[in-house]
């Protein structure tokens, strides 16, 4: 095992100075030779010519088949359901982190992407725009705890923001945590923190390498110091404090020795924690062992009253609702109540003061409600405080003496107040089309923060005053751009079946003044009930700046429209969100927005799921495409980590039905040789312990193998990173830049002028 952790250590450095660049790729600049130039100076070879291919620049940089390292064919074949279905790339499924073999052949896969990815014309121009563009001040929502504001902040450049505290909302801040300097190569970051009611703790959770495992620790506020306890085999868990005395969080059971890391995860339970004493000493609060697939989270009223446990099954937001009352009880005798025992809906705690609580749920309510139960009196069942409406009610907060309620509209976040009989009051105004999120507080309070954020908008906090109404800018970021030259359009098109889908359109103002098609990237998720919202990117932000058009399609499959719009895009119907995107394409193409051959489509996750399907069903419709740390092989994806969780939305493949599905539209089992596919990057990284590298290995291994045609279908593997969280600042900067570098050179986005260039310098 050391060994391996060695020669992956090396592989490593070595291919960071690939990624540097050779010593001969600053001996000339773009304008000192031709693409063609560029590609055979970097041993690279080029097109000959054909089909118009020497006349156009963004076509040089091809790559025939046997300019891949070759990857071993193994000849699996299984027979499942009376069909044969080949897997010769099987061995690649191998953790790269213990086996010689895979990590040797990463090595040879990032070396020749890095070699190419370096020659690409305009990578320096956007590694330099990313990072200014991230170099602002910026500020994560205030938390308050007794007297004391506990918030992030960044200066800009970081690699992590810090956490940060103040007495009172004008105090002086004082730094409390900072995890630029917990490791030497930026592998462990700040994940989550929640500070206890009165301030005097902060529990935290460290993410090492990316890594979805947390290590939770608590500091002490007054006194800056770290305590000793380490709380292990954290994953996707709550910290929930029950006044100053500890808190509340999930955890796995700790792996046997020598287990595989990938294997899949059973058994996570709710724990107690007392703050000073070691983790030995935690107190098992609920389990089911007669339901290990179950999982279960716990969450604390803010009144201290009622510790609230949820339990799911999947990713399917679909829970049953457990009760502790905490007021007297002693050490030890945890016994929850079932309050929803089954699980068959959604169930959101918003709020709880007393005996009455308040949930957001689905049950009977498609785009969700509030409702509320009084436990002193459980027999009149649950009452309906604010009914079901035409848009998604996404969240709700109880602050001071009303709610705040989120709604989704088209999309995008509508804020409305209302007192606790559910009665409208005002809109919260947003300026323009974005995101609101925040609203935090407790019964009582007399104060809310909200972050507002756009495309084209860094994210913005405000402070809102609930006795008077008034809005005052608590951290407005200060960005080298106006926003007002961007424009933010909603526009809606025609599915396959009909259905209209909305889709966000970005661009600058006077490039769509001008009316001109454009490069564009395509983004898409549709999966999973998540809801692809506007948000601020610095590295969607210098494609615009390019010139280019960015497009976000909320397709089928997400939780934009509530559940019937998840339904709509998952199991049996998950074909209805790849035909969402390729229409989304089409309709970008037709209403002359991209440019012809100029249309490049991303997507991370599940929507690396929908990036290789969509390409593998319409390769003539895309220029480039990028799938980031996608579900690849949909007939294996329930054997690892956390696979087994998302059957609830793509089915399983043990059953026949559900795999006939799978089946057909998997990336890996259905590259369409003969025909002529897009240039691909496909990124990922080497401590994903989500989606496992294996996925992206298995299908890029795929691709270089098929007749598809000479451009360039590359894998990038990212060392000590995993999903996307904890990724450090500066590997979001080279990623961008590489990812965007490569997008650009094939859609035909133009090398920015010479002004714009020394501006990024400056």
């Amino acid at each position: 095992m050391r060994e391996m952790e060695k020669i992956w250590r090396a592989l490593a450095c070595v291919l960071a100075l690939l990624a540097a660049g050779p010593a001969w790729a600053n001996d000339a600049g773009p304008s000192d030779a031709s693409a063609n130039d560029r590609a055979e100076s970097a041993g690279l070879p080029v097109s000959g010519g054909g089909s118009g291919a020497t006349s156009s620049p963004f076509t040089a940089l091809v790559l025939p088949r046997n300019a891949y390292p070759a990857t071993r064919d193994d000849g699996v074949v299984e027979h499942v359901f009376g069909e044969r279905v080949a897997d010769p790339f099987r061995w690649l499924e191998a953790d790269p982190r213990r086996d010689r073999q895979v990590a040797e052949w990463v090595g040879r896969q990032n070396a020749l992407s890095a070699g190419y990815l370096a020659r690409l014309p305009q990578r320096e121009w956007f590694a330099a725009r990313i990072r200014a563009l991230f170099d602002f001040e910026r500020y994560g929502l205030p938390r308050r705890a007794g007297s004391r504001y506990f918030y992030t902040r960044n200066t800009g450049l970081q690699n992590f923001a810090a956490l940060w505290m103040r007495k009172g909302v004008g105090g002086e801040q004082r730094l409390l945590l900072d995890p630029n300097g917990w490791s030497a190569d930026g592998s462990v970051a700040l994940a989550q923190w929640e500070p206890s009611p009165n301030g005097r703790f902060v529990a935290f959770a460290q993410q090492i390498a990316g890594s979805d495992w947390r290590t939770l620790r608590v500091v002490d506020v007054v006194s800056g110091r770290l305590m000793d306890e380490r709380l292990e085999w954290a994953n996707d868990t709550e910290i929930a404090w029950a006044g100053e005395e500890g808190f509340f969080y999930s955890r796995f059971p700790a792996p046997a020795p020598g287990a595989d890391p990938r294997a899949p995860r059973f058994d996570k339970a709710v724990w107690f924690h007392r703050v000073g004493s070691a983790q030995d000493d935690d107190e098992l609060v609920h389990a089911t062992p007669d339901h290990p697939e179950w999982s279960h989270k716990a969450l604390v009223t803010s009144d201290g009253r009622w510790a609230v446990i949820v339990s799911e099954v999947g990713t399917d937001k679909r829970n049953a609702v457990h009760l502790l009352q905490l007021a007297g009880r002693g050490k030890g005798g945890w016994k929850a109540q079932a309050l929803v025992p089954e699980i068959a809906d959604h169930w959101r705690l918003v709020a709880g003061a007393g005996d009455r609580l308040w949930f957001l749920t689905d049950r009977g309510a498609p785009n969700f409600h509030l409702v509320s139960i009084d436990l002193a009196r459980p027999r009149m069942g649950w009452q309906v405080v604010v009914p079901e409406r035409g848009n998604t009610l996404e969240g709700a907060r109880m602050v001071g003496d009303r709610f705040i309620l989120s709604y989704l509209k088209d999309g995008a976040s509508v804020a409305v107040m209302a007192d606790r009989k559910g009665k409208p009051g005002k809109a919260i105004t947003l300026n323009g089309i974005g995101t609101a999120s925040g609203f935090g507080g407790r019964p009582g309070d007399t104060e809310t923060f909200y972050q507002f954020t756009g495309f084209a908008q860094p994210p913005a906090i405000y402070r809102m005053d609930l006795r008077s109404g008034a809005v005052t800018p608590f951290a407005v970021p200060k960005t080298g751009f106006d926003p007002a030259d961007y424009l933010v359009e909603q526009r809606s098109f025609a599915s396959k079946d009909g259905t209209m889908v909305p889709v966000y359109v970005v661009r600058k103002r006077a490039l769509a003044r001008q009316g001109k098609p454009l490069p564009t990237l395509l983004y898409g998720y549709g999966g999973f009930d998540v809801s692809l919202t506007p948000g601020y990117s610095p590295v969607r932000m210098a494609w615009l700046e390019a010139g280019g058009a960015f497009a976000l399609a909320n397709i089928r499959g997400g939780g934009e429209f509530g559940r019937d719009w998840h339904d709509a895009g998952r199991r049996a119907r998950k074909q209805n969100s790849f035909d969402d995107f390729i229409a989304a394409g089409e309709f970008l193409v037709r209403e002359g927005i991209a440019l012809p051959g100029g249309l490049a489509v991303q997507g991370a996750s599940n929507g690396g799921l929908l990036v290789g399907a969509v390409v593998n069903q319409r390769p003539d419709l895309f220029a480039a495409a990028n799938p980031d740390v996608g579900v690849m092989d949909m007939l294996r994806f329930d054997r690892f980590t956390s696979g087994r969780f998302w059957v609830d939305d793509y089915g399983r493949p043990d059953r026949e039905d559900d795999w006939r599905t799978l089946r057909a539209y998997s990336p890996y089992h259905n590259v369409a040789a003969g025909k002529d596919y897009p240039a691909i990057l496909v990124t990922t990284a080497d401590n994903d312990d989500r989606v496992v590298p294996a996925h992206s290995f298995k299908y890029v291994a795929a691709l270089q193998a098929a007749q598809i045609g000479e451009k360039p279908h590359l894998l990038r593997v990212e060392a000590q990173a995993g999903h996307g969280g904890g990724k450090p600042v500066e590997k979001v900067i080279g990623t961008g830049a590489d990812v965007l570098a490569f997008l650009a050179y094939w859609t035909g986005l133009s090398q920015p002028s010479a002004a714009v260039g020394e501006k990024a310098r400056n």
